[in-house]
């Protein structure tokens, strides 16, 4: 569990330097959140679209959005203070939770509901099965994040053993996974957007399946705050949530192209014809929650997950480390 150990000492690291605050801001501070976002991906493609089309202005949030590239160093800034907000997997708040955090983080709005990766081969296939896997190079993702883990749990529905059937390579960092595998490493890989799209379009690989479609409604990414902050903030994350809700709402009324168009800012590396394909790849199986409810059914399917793939550290309850009054009361 690399994970859970890297997070044990973060959090034994910043319980020696910090010290409990109360918040003494002003109602017009307040109104400010910092957001860290744990990678830049169109998978988040309702936020950006919350921002870009002035959605948190009109609730009167002054929205800072700051990226900060992985799971760990994500739950490090938000329990340091370093941010208001995470936007991270689910499953970091039970890691937390799990060390025996005083001030836990708890999920208060779910922004996507699957998994958000895709089965890339080298080779085009006209009828791709399962079975295909076995003795081959998959090149996976790491060890203790939710795309590992329904990457397991998915080829096992299957009836594939990740750890036994097929060679699985899991010790390439995240951000050069893609270029790994253009690179002549492995003959499968399990690949976020824009790259298994770019990917297929470059004729380097070749999508077979999905991986958000082959796995249950999960709370796989969403936003989650420090206990105590959503105690002392409940009126400010409401005003977020609804700004969030406008912008899921919008998704869902809009076309690829449209959708693209607004959060293409976002992604100056990626052309828009690109960006819309990825979108409507999305939309289409339904990756986006259409609103900000994250529900008890998602959350025991997240820790069934986890625990198929040995990294559950103990069973939470829903309602210990999920807020749905925020939510419920945009809503209604």
């Amino acid at each position: 569990m690399v994970f859970l150990k890297r997070m044990t000492s973060i959090i034994l690291l910043i319980s020696l330097i910090l010290l409990p605050v109360a918040c003494s801001n002003s109602n017009a501070e307040l109104q400010k959140i910092r957001l860290a976002e744990v990678t830049r991906s169109i998978f988040y493609a309702p936020l950006y679209a919350a921002i870009s089309e002035g959605f948190f202005e009109e609730e009167g949030i002054d929205l800072e959005l700051t990226t900060t590239w992985g799971g760990d160093t994500t739950m490090t800034t938000l329990l340091s203070d370093g941010a208001d907000v995470a936007l991270v997997g689910a499953e970091t708040s039970i890691y937390v939770y799990a060390q025996g955090a005083n001030d836990p983080a708890v999920n208060f709005a779910a922004l996507t509901q699957t998994d958000g990766t895709f089965l890339v081969s080298r080779e085009k296939m006209d009828s791709f099965e399962w079975e295909d896997l076995r003795d081959t190079t998959f090149l996976g993702q790491r060890v203790g994040g939710m795309p590992q883990m329904v990457g397991e749990h998915v080829l096992k529905k299957h009836g594939i053993n990740p750890h036994q059937d097929l060679e699985l390579i899991q010790s390439i960092d995240f951000g050069n996974i893609p270029s790994a595998f253009a690179s002549g490493t492995g003959d499968f890989v399990q690949l976020f957007e824009p790259q298994a799209t770019q990917f297929e379009n470059e004729g380097i690989g070749y999508i077979v399946a999905s991986f958000g479609e082959e796995s249950a409604l999960v709370p796989y990414t969403g936003f989650m705050s420090k206990e105590s902050f959503i105690k002392e903030n409940t009126e400010t994350l409401e005003a977020f949530t609804r700004a969030l809700y406008k912008g899921q709402q919008w998704v869902e009324e809009q076309s690829s192209d449209v959708i693209a168009e607004s959060i293409a800012t976002f992604f100056e590396d990626a052309d828009v014809e690109l960006i819309a394909q990825v979108v409507d790849r999305y939309q289409s199986q339904g990756s986006y929650a259409t609103d900000p409810l994250l529900t008890e059914e998602a959350w025991i399917q997240l820790q069934v997950i986890m625990d198929a793939a040995g990294e559950l550290p103990k069973e939470v309850d829903f309602r210990e480390l999920v807020n749905t009054s925020i939510a419920e009361s945009v809503l209604d």
